[in-house]
C-alpha cells in the first residue's frame, strides 16, 4: 500500500486528480467537494483508484458521483467558481471572413424574434475539427472553431454552428436521474427548424 496524500485544491472546476510519484499517491480533490456526503467521497475514491490502476469503474459509484456533481447546488457553485477563478480566452468575433456578432444578431431576429441576449462571441485560438463550437454558461460565451472563418466555408454552415450553440442558451443542460441531458428532444426538434439544416449537416459530415 503506497503512502497516500489527499488534499482539497482550488481548481477552476469540479476536477479531481490522482498521481503516483516516487511511491506516493498524490490526490487532489476540488474544494467544491468539501462537505460532500461520505457515500460520495467513497465513490470518488473508487473512481480515482480504478483510473489509477486501470480497473473497471463500478456503475453505482459512477452514477452516485454524477448525480451529486450534477445537482443544482454544485452546478451553481461550479459556475460561480469558474467565473471567479477561470479565464475565458476569446479571440475577436470579427474574423477575416465572418463577423460572429453580426451572424448572432441576424439569427436572433430571424429565428428567435430578437429575444435572445447576446453572449460573448469569439473565434477559437486554433483551427480545431474535434470541437466545432461550444457554449460556456459560466462565462456566458460562445466560441466557434476558426476553421469556419475561411472563404471556402459557406455562410449557412457558420450560421448553423452558431444557431446550434444559441440553442444551448435556450435549452440549458438538465439532470435526468444521474445523467446530464445536454441535447433534449426539444433541442433536437428545434435544431431541425434551421432553414438549411439538411444541407448544413451534409456539409459538416464532409468537413
Amino acid at each position: 500500500m503506497p503512502e497516500l496524500k489527499v488534499e482539497f485544491f482550488a481548481f477552476a472546476n469540479v476536477n479531481n486528480t490522482i498521481r503516483l510519484r516516487q511511491g506516493r499517491l498524490l490526490v487532489r480533490l476540488s474544494d467544491l467537494l468539501e462537505g460532500a456526503p461520505e457515500s460520495v467521497t467513497r465513490s470518488i475514491a473508487h473512481i480515482l483508484l480504478a483510473k489509477m490502476y486501470r480497473k473497471p469503474i463500478d456503475r453505482g459509484h459512477a452514477a452516485r458521483y454524477r448525480k451529486y456533481v450534477g445537482s443544482h447546488e454544485v452546478v451553481n457553485k461550479a459556475h460561480l467558481v469558474r467565473q471567479m477563478r477561470g479565464r475565458k480566452r476569446l479571440d475577436s468575433p470579427q474574423g477575416r471572413i465572418y463577423d460572429l456578432d453580426a451572424i448572432f444578431e441576424d439569427l436572433n431576429w430571424r429565428l428567435f424574434y430578437g429575444l435572445m441576449g447576446r453572449p460573448r462571441m469569439g473565434w477559437s485560438a486554433r483551427q480545431t475539427r474535434r470541437i466545432l463550437g461550444h457554449y460556456d454558461p459560466a462565462h456566458n460565451a460562445i466560441v466557434i472553431s476558426r476553421i469556419f472563418d475561411h472563404p471556402a466555408i459557406p455562410r449557412y454552415a457558420v450560421e448553423y454552428i452558431v444557431y446550434h450553440e444559441m440553442l444551448h442558451l435556450k435549452h440549458p443542460v438538465r439532470l435526468r436521474g444521474s445523467r446530464r441531458c445536454v441535447h433534449s428532444a426539444e433541442f433536437h426538434a428545434e435544431e431541425k427548424l434551421f432553414p438549411e439544416w439538411e444541407r448544413a449537416e451534409r456539409f459538416l459530415k464532409r468537413l
